[in-house]
Order: C-alpha cells, then structure tokens, then sequence
C-alpha cells in the first residue's frame, strides 16, 4: 500500500492551500496546454471555501520513478484554521486501493514545507516535488480529493485521473 502513497501527495498539495503563502503570481505559463495521461477538475460548489485554477505537472506525463513536481493555484474565500483535513480515495477502475484521512496542517508541517496553517482568504500558488515510485502498476487511476475545515464545513474537492499504462502506438503495437 506504501507504493501508493504518493497519490496521498495530492491531498497535501491541494489541502496546503489552507497553509499557504499569498502569491502575486496570477497565471503559470502554458496554462492551457492539457495532458492526454493526466487531468483534474475542481468538483467543489460556491459554498466550498477553496476553489482550484490551476494544477501542473513535470515532466507531463508524470513518469514513473522519477521525481514529480506539482504546481496547484487556488483561490481560499476565507481563513482556514489549523485542523483542516482531506479524504483521499484513489481507484483502479472500480477497485478502491487507498482510502485515507490526512490532517493537511500537520502533513504541510511533517514535510517541513514553508507554508503553514492558519492561512486568511486570498490567491495562492504551492509547488511541492515527490519521487514517484518505479512500481507504480500499469493501470488508470481515480483519485478523490475532499477537503474539509475543523468545523466539517466543505473546503475543496479534486478529482484527478492519471494514467500510467504504456503507450501504444498508432497501429497498437
């Protein structure tokens, strides 16, 4: 299960926008150019509290035992206390292989990021890299972001779908 592990990296990028710094940065470069092996949606309503604009991989595609950079850009509409947390899924198919709860301000401290909680509303940019394991399975995967404040109140939700299986190439061989 360890090998998974790294999907759960997502809830702390995503999740450390409740313990970020407040960034001039408005865009990332080539915001519009998508992968054909990865995608994400902000699944959160008006009344979540964190709404992502942006998240960015490299190398994209993300390449299996090599270290991966993620850039998140989101919006906090109002201050997230210490005590936020994530439930993080992840999937194969219909196969759940990770189901974990992570507390985003002690994951953002434990990796002794230089965001921390409390974080007041406001835009921010975070940048984390994690070393993606080379036993990663050829396979599609799922992974369920929800995010919620120390008052269960909605914080943000993400789906991310990554795929990890070889390319084919035009005639499938």
């Amino acid at each position: 299960m360890a090998r998974f592990a790294f999907f759960a990296f997502f809830a702390l990028v995503v999740g450390s926008l409740c313990a970020a710094k407040p960034t001039e940065q408005e865009t990332l470069e080539d915001l519009t150019l998508k992968s054909d092996r990865w995608d994400w949606t902000d699944c959160g309503t008006p009344q979540h509290l964190v709404h992502i604009q942006d998240i960015q991989i490299t190398p994209d595609p993300p390449v299996k035992g090599e270290a991966m950079t993620v850039t998140v850009i989101g919006t906090a509409s109002s201050q997230i206390e210490d005590g936020a947390y994530a439930d993080v899924v992840v999937k194969v198919g219909a196969i759940k292989i990770l189901q974990k709860e992570f507390d985003v301000c002690e994951e953002a401290r434990n990796a002794n990021a230089s965001i921390q909680c409390p974080v007041a509303e406001g835009k921010y940019t975070v940048t984390h890299t994690v070393d993606l394991p080379k036993e990663i399975p050829p396979a599609p995967f799922a992974v369920s972001v929800r995010g919620y404040t120390v008052e269960d109140e909605d914080l943000a939700c993400v789906d991310i779908k990554i795929d990890f299986r070889p390319r084919r190439g035009l005639l499938g061989w």
